[in-house]
């Protein structure tokens, strides 16, 4: 009588996870689904267990079973901005010539949002993450932090950040930008901003203006900083409440291109010549600045740049090396027909 085939071993589940950890299934359950309700050694402990068994919930479990997803996460915060849809483009374009699905999620400046699409993406067995933005919520990075996986911090690059980032000193970009028009002769300038709240990037860019304006003595008026949507709305609105204000400022720096040039069109209906009345300026040198009448003098990032060195340094973690992430990038003043040295008053 012929020996019997050995029983094929049958995957690991939850049951397992909880036995080797020495806890409840019920708590096995919270660690991937509400892990902020875990404390850390537990979680800890459950994660172990579970890595060790090649274990996830739901469609996560084979893939980990392999001990490879070839899964990388992207967390961005919309891509109806072509910035971050850049980034995502090189960033896919990197990783597909390595077999690697780039998987993505847009929070929508949510960071409530954020934190479950990276749980999620967690769940899911990514091995990477990109990240727009260090304005998070802790326990985002720590959840990513206790599966040891491999992040990445983009569009930032503040002095003294905690996380590996690829992208730009903001607070230095504005500061710079700042000193042009205090260079070109203006001193009462205003600003429209997207909202600073939760948002790490916006509020440095703010910080670097009002550096630059401190330097000459000078601030930026209560009556001339309006925050709020990232719109071409937004920027015409706020350029025709903040000339009704006195002093008019007689430059405005815009968060992006897409305030600058609401603010171009709202100007010159209301019979202004830029940049003799009106010098502005935006940032991040979309298509449509250059084409603007007059176009647009911005700040160009390349941001298919930022998407590679994300996908680069990612890939040598991936790899199983210690990169260090790059140098920041240095964005380029572009100064084209909005801004100039500003005119003498008239009657002087």
């Amino acid at each position: 009588m012929s020996e019997r085939e050995p029983k094929p071993k049958r995957p690991p589940r939850a049951v397992d996870v909880a036995a080797a950890a020495e806890v409840s299934i019920a708590t096995v359950s919270r660690v991937f689904n509400s892990p902020e309700k875990v404390a850390p050694p537990i979680r800890e402990r459950v994660l172990a267990a579970a890595k060790a068994m090649g274990w996830m919930p739901h469609a996560a479990g084979s893939a980990l079973a392999r001990r490879r997803s070839s899964i990388v996460g992207a967390v961005i915060p919309t891509l109806d901005n072509e910035v971050f849809a850049a980034q995502v483009g090189a960033m896919q374009t990197a990783f597909a010539e390595r077999g690697i699905t780039l998987l993505l999620s847009c929070f929508n400046y949510n960071q409530d949002q954020a934190r479950s699409d990276v749980q999620a993406m967690l769940a899911r067995g990514v091995e990477a993450l990109a990240i727009v933005g260090e304005s998070h919520k802790p326990d985002l990075f720590a959840d990513i932090q206790a599966r040891h996986i491999p992040y990445v911090v983009t569009y930032s690059h503040r002095p003294g950040s905690p996380h590996p980032c690829i992208g730009f000193d903001n607070r230095q970009a504005f500061r710079k930008i700042a000193r042009h028009l205090l260079d070109d002769g203006h001193e009462v300038i205003g600003v429209i901003i997207q909202p600073t709240t939760g948002n790490d990037r916006v509020a440095d860019r703010l910080d670097g203006i009002r550096d630059a304006l401190a330097e000459r003595g000078l601030g930026i008026r209560p009556q001339h900083l309006y925050e709020g949507e990232w719109s071409i709305d937004f920027g015409r609105q706020s350029v025709r409440a903040m000339l009704e204000t006195a002093p008019r400022p007689t430059a405005l720096i815009c968060g992006n291109d897409y305030l600058a040039i609401g603010a171009l069109l709202e100007a010159r209906a209301m019979g202004l010549a830029v940049p003799r009345d009106l010098a502005i300026t935006g940032f991040d040198d979309i298509a449509i600045s250059r084409q603007m009448d007059p176009p647009l003098t911005t700040m160009h990032i390349d941001n298919h740049e930022i998407g590679r060195r994300a996908a680069a340094y990612l890939l040598s973690c991936l790899q199983g090396e210690s990169p260090t992430p790059a140098p920041p990038l240095v964005p380029t003043l572009v100064l084209r027909g909005t801004t100039g040295a500003l005119a003498p008053a008239r009657g002087a």
